[in-house]
């Protein structure tokens, strides 16, 4: 790092600090509701801000070193997660945010309590804190840690715990300083990410005898050309990650519909907009989705092929041999002094936005749907604005504590968090999608979702040491892994558990007489119709992923 990118990190961190403290300031108001303001900035983010936000919460680590990593073993295929994300963001436009605002649903546990009962609340509050610290807090504040340690030549601690005071910096402001210094967060992912692309595709074409980064992108999908498929097939070696059609009609839309529609991570910035600018905020985002693979995977991939040509020389190795995570903090320090800076900062803001919105939705849970209801259900409204900033604190400093030791490096970033967020993805979704759209559905039905999926994913998990799956080959439904044991594809797995909990759900729901006193949540057909601005972009959205799934099949 040179003293002219140290001037351009610490320019973006002043920049970005000052920005939050004006918009704090600046738009301070008497607000109805100071809980609601500081958790959900109350209906005050304009629909680029909301879907900038949705993005640079979305984008951090994970994506940044474990989905180039991810781009370097497995090729284009890796980004199915962000093409589909685009697709499911229409959806949750169109079909759940219409459900949640009318029914002003602020928190993921309070739609549960309303729909369902308070036990159902409080055990799925339990489990999304859990999930939140332990995997997703974890996991983005190890991996950005890497990333800038490789860079910046400092320890992964210190890393660590700049990262995490960082973020409660601009956490204690509450969701509009968030939602608002995520504008500039995203400005600066999108830049810094693009340089970086640049960069690497012209060293591609320096391969060639140099030449522009078209020419380089095109060396590249000649040179690597197995990487430019996003359908696996069986015989690869990484279809047990991306089982083949199940990324398009199986547990990848699990994936994202969980995550993008049931989830108080992302959902949180717009349940305080009006629906016209909940769905252009999430249709922004999903065309900001569309620009992610050129981000986060064409690096990956580039790297490879810099890699086989022996570009890099021992750059990608350590001491347990060839890791594809090293791919992009390897490009990043290979750019230009001042350009490196917007890169780092680039790929500071991605991690530190992450961890503001996913600090700040644990706050949220843990005041409004635990620490309000079971705790202190006559708590002023100052005090609750308190208890979310203290848990702020708290949350990233246990992660801060407990990344080290959970092993997050060792099976690559972004397939950890995929996995492990899948134990619980199938079950939350039954849960969710029939409380929307089935007024039958009953308190023990969504508990045997909540229990019930959950054991049954660690059931398909450890599946393969009990039974001997290999009869399974021939279906495509069991492949071998990196130890030469068969098992189900995690996706798969996935696809399985939901049609499990959604059948007992059914089944345990019918076993019981209609429960008259049950409250369902209010909606009404003319709530799903769109305006004309609306669907022409998200035809346009649909129609960008015909044409890539078509040339890249």
């Amino acid at each position: 790092m040179s003293h002219l990118d140290l001037f351009v990190f610490f320019a973006y961190i002043l920049l970005v600090a000052g920005y939050g403290l004006w918009v704090h300031y600046r738009k301070r108001q008497a607000a109805a509701s100071p809980s609601h303001a500081y958790f959900l900035a109350e209906g005050s983010l304009s629909w680029w801000a909301i879907g900038a936000s949705l993005i640079a919460s979305n984008i951090s680590a994970e994506q940044f070193i474990g989905m180039s990593g991810s781009g370097f073993k497995m090729g284009m295929a890796i980004a199915s997660y962000e093409f589909l994300a685009a697709a499911t963001l229409i959806i949750v436009a169109i079909f759940f945010m219409p459900v949640y605002l009318k029914n002003r649903i602020y928190t993921m546990p309070q739609f549960l309590r309303q729909r369902y009962n308070n036990t159902v609340a409080t055990v799925m509050a339990v489990f999304w804190l859990t999930l939140y610290i332990v995997v997703n807090l974890t996991s983005i504040l190890y991996l950005g840690a890497i990333a800038i340690s490789g860079i910046a030549g400092i320890g992964i601690m210190p890393c660590m715990v700049v990262l995490a005071v960082l973020a409660m910096f601009i956490t204690l402001g509450g969701m509009k300083v968030i939602g608002y210094t995520d504008v500039i967060q995203v400005a600066c992912l999108v830049a810094g990410g693009l340089a970086t692309t640049w960069l690497a595709l012209e060293m591609v074409a320096d391969l060639d005898g140099g030449g522009t980064v078209i020419h380089g992108f095109k060396l590249m999908t000649e040179r690597a050309q197995d990487h430019f498929h996003m359908v696996l097939q069986p015989s690869n070696p990484n279809y047990i990650d991306l089982p083949g059609l199940t990324v398009l009609l199986g547990g990848m839309w699990i994936v994202n519909l969980n995550y993008w529609g049931c989830n108080q991570y992302i959902t949180q910035r717009a349940l305080g907009a009006d629906l016209a600018t909940a769905r252009a905020g999430l249709l922004f985002a999903g065309f900001l989705k569309m620009l992610m693979p050129l981000i986060v995977v064409v690096p990956g991939i580039a790297a490879f092929v810099l890699h086989q040509s022996g570009a890099l020389g021992t750059a990608m190795t350590d001491a347990g041999g060839l890791n594809p995570d090293h791919a992009y903090p390897v490009l990043l320090a290979l750019l230009p002094s001042g350009l490196k800076g917007v890169a780092f900062a680039a790929l500071s803001a991605a991690v530190v936005a992450s961890l503001a919105g996913k600090a700040n939705s644990i706050a949220t849970i843990f005041t409004l749907d635990i620490y309000k209801e079971v705790f202190a259900p006559n708590a002023s409204e100052q005090r609750l604005v308190w208890m979310g900033r203290v848990t702020v604190v708290i949350s990233l400093l246990l992660a801060v504590v407990i990344a080290p030791f959970l092993g997050i490096d060792k099976k690559g970033g972004f397939q950890y968090i995929q996995e492990y967020t899948g134990f619980v993805s199938p079950g939350i979704f039954a849960m969710f999608l029939l409380g929307f759209f089935w007024k039958r559905t009953t308190a023990a039905a969504a508990m045997f979702a909540t229990i019930g999926g959950f054991i049954c994913s660690l059931i398909f998990k450890f599946l393969p040491d009990w039974v001997n799956l290999s009869f399974l080959a021939g279906s495509g439904f069991a492949v071998p892994n990196a130890a030469g044991v068969y098992e189900i594809p995690f996706l798969d797995r996935m696809g399985f558990v939901f049609l499990i909990c959604v059948v007992g759900m059914i089944l345990l729901s019918l076993a019981k007489p209609l429960d008259k006193s049950a409250k369902p949540l209010e909606f009404e057909l003319a709530m799903f119709r769109v305006d004309r601005r609306f669907a022409f972009g998200s035809a346009v959205v649909l129609a960008l992923l015909v044409v890539v799934y078509t040339v890249w099949w």
